[in-house]
């Protein structure tokens, strides 16, 4: 036997003390009631409480709608420009009848053919019909040389008057500047024969005259278009498409509203005054009454002494003609931003400023050299000029009174100015060349307008519907639902109203389809949970809830674990 190993009863003794006591069944069925609470507490009070609290509201919100009038499934811009025609007598030197009843039906008939050959531009359309605003009687006679302010219905592009005058004269045409009226003088031997299915001189002569009248709306349309995804290629010719590349470069992007700011800038003490209210009633209320029917506009000014221009500009001296001159490099610098207090924008609109700057005397007179659109007698000097999607500058030289030194402006010193600022600000706003007639450029520009806000709208809408199937756990609030809503609800009525030829209420609706689309796609709730993805939510919660499921998840799996073994 060996004498190193311990007795049997010795390692009997140290086995049994290494045994732990049997543990208590009332203490192994509190230890699981406690763990069975925890998880209890957790899965039925905990989870739904956590889901309940942090789950996202998501709207409903009819994307299938949305992305399709984004694709333009919904609305196809159509633009039909009913021209009323209208027969009256000729001028009292003439004492010509109007045309018959019947001869004025067939003349319509045939000049819409002739209009439909000549129109390469489906959604752009003249339709002619009669007239039945009765601006005449049959014995009032026409004056040709006056102009009459008519009343026209919002639907009628233009009022047609066919005036007859005497024999053997060519047709001749005049096109009101104040009003959308258009008047077609024409011999009685020019009449169409009724019946004849042939087009009349006169039928071909109107319709070409209608299409040179609509040709630049066209061009503008179509190039408004072709920069969207609703728009065909352009088909203008270079030429012509780089000139409204650079007007809708130089305009200001359409707005509701704008703030006009008028200041008038001296290096020195005078002139210290000026009668701007006398200047901006006479020149520039009557165009902005004019354009209320597109925006809303408010006027203020200013007048900032001692507020030269910025000092790195250095005028050239030109002793032959005797005045001081800036290069065109010089106009980018020109503007003294740091000195000059330019009024920011005032509220949701933008703002344009105009500037009147009178140099001092020992600078003057002070003009630009190499200027284009200058003065057409000296073409290589002007004193103006516009900054595009900003305003104008115009450089006012005093000339030398008998009085001395000039230190009030007049409405009369004013008024080159203020035309300058005139041409200024339509150019700004986007306005065409033609036709001639003011109120029917204005109705251009109401129509490009109007299919510019509806496409707008459209864009900005079908982004929010991309937005959130790409972002499942955006918010979407209630007010964003009623705004697209709202917004979907205007643009139906717009397009309705384009497809009408109620121009003005097309522009409206799309006015307000764009301000609701833009209300939900910049909603605050929404933007800032674009940026806080899922990553950022899993930094919070593992840090929080790790701490907490280790133990619980160890201690189920070690009950789990005695379960089993001591079910076997």
């Amino acid at each position: 036997m060996d004498e190193t190993s311990p007795p049997e009863s010795s390692k009997a003794t140290t086995s049994t003390q290494k045994q732990p006591p049997p543990e208590p069944v009332d203490a192994i069925r509190t230890r699981q009631l406690v763990i069975f609470s925890f998880w209890a507490i957790i899965l039925f009070l905990g989870l739904p409480t956590w889901w309940k609290t942090t789950s996202i509201y998501r709207a409903q919100l009819p994307l299938q709608l949305m992305e399709e009038w984004a694709d333009g499934k919904q609305c196809k811009p159509t633009f039909p420009l009913r021209i009323a025609v209208e027969a009256t007598p000729g001028p009292a030197s003439v004492s010509a009848p109007p045309m018959a009843p019947r001869i004025l039906q067939h003349l319509i008939k045939n000049t819409q053919h002739a209009l439909d050959d000549l129109n390469d531009f489906p959604i752009h359309h003249i339709r002619l019909l009669t007239s039945e605003l009765s601006t005449t009687t049959s014995s009032e006679s026409i004056d040709p040389e006056s102009e009459i302010m008519i009343p026209i219905p919002d639907d009628i592009a233009l009022l047609m008057r066919l005036i007859p005058i005497g024999n053997g004269q060519p047709p001749s045409a005049k096109l009101h500047t104040y009003s959308p009226v258009l008047d077609v003088f024409y011999s009685s031997n020019m009449i169409p024969t009724e019946g004849s299915s042939f087009t009349s001189p006169l039928a071909m002569f109107i319709a070409k005259e209608l299409q040179s009248i609509f040709t630049e709306e066209q061009a503008t349309i179509a190039h408004a278009l072709s920069m969207t995804s609703w728009g065909a290629p352009n088909k203008n010719r270079p030429e012509l498409a780089e000139s409204l590349t650079k007007r809708s470069t130089r305009s200001f992007k359409y707005a509701p509203a704008y703030y006009i700011t008028f200041s008038l800038f001296t290096p020195t003490s005078v002139p210290f005054d000026w009668d701007i209210e006398g200047a901006l009633e006479k020149h520039i209320t009557p165009l902005l009454s004019s354009l209320s029917s597109i925006s809303n506009f408010t006027t203020d000014s200013q007048v900032q002494l001692y507020a030269g221009f910025t000092p790195s500009i250095k005028p050239e001296y030109d002793a032959d003609k005797n005045s001081w001159s800036l290069s065109r490099d010089d106009l980018s610098g020109f503007i003294n931003a740091a000195e000059w207090p330019l009024s920011p924008n005032m509220g949701a609109g933008p703002t344009i400023n105009f500037i009147l700057y009178v140099p001092a005397a020992h600078q003057s007179p002070l003009v630009v050299r190499h200027n284009e659109g200058g003065d057409p007698s000296n073409p290589d000097r002007s004193n103006s000029w516009l900054i595009p999607q900003w305003g104008g500058v115009q450089i006012l030289n005093l000339h030398k009174s008998s009085a001395g030194v000039i230190s009030y402006l007049t409405k009369d010193d004013l008024e080159s100015s203020m035309r300058t600022f005139s041409t200024q600000l339509l150019s700004l706003l986007g306005l065409p060349n033609s036709p001639s007639s003011l109120p029917m450029r204005l109705s251009t520009l109401t129509r490009v307008h109007a299919a510019s806000l509806i496409y707008s709208a459209s864009s900005t809408i079908g982004a929010l519907a991309r937005l959130t199937r790409t972002l499942p756990s955006i918010a979407i609030p209630n007010q964003v639902a009623s705004s697209v809503d709202r917004s979907i609800s205007h643009l139906s009525a717009a397009c309705s109203s384009l497809s009408n030829g109620k121009f003005a209420s097309a522009l409206e609706e799309a006015r307000i389809a764009e301000q609701e689309a833009e209300k939900a796609f910049f909603e605050r709730s929404m933007v800032a949970q674009v940026y806080f993805p899922d990553e950022h939510k899993a930094v919070m919660y593992v840090p929080l809830i790790g701490t907490i499921a280790v133990p619980l998840v160890t201690s189920a799996v070690r009950e789990i674990r005695r379960w089993r073994k001591g079910g076997k």
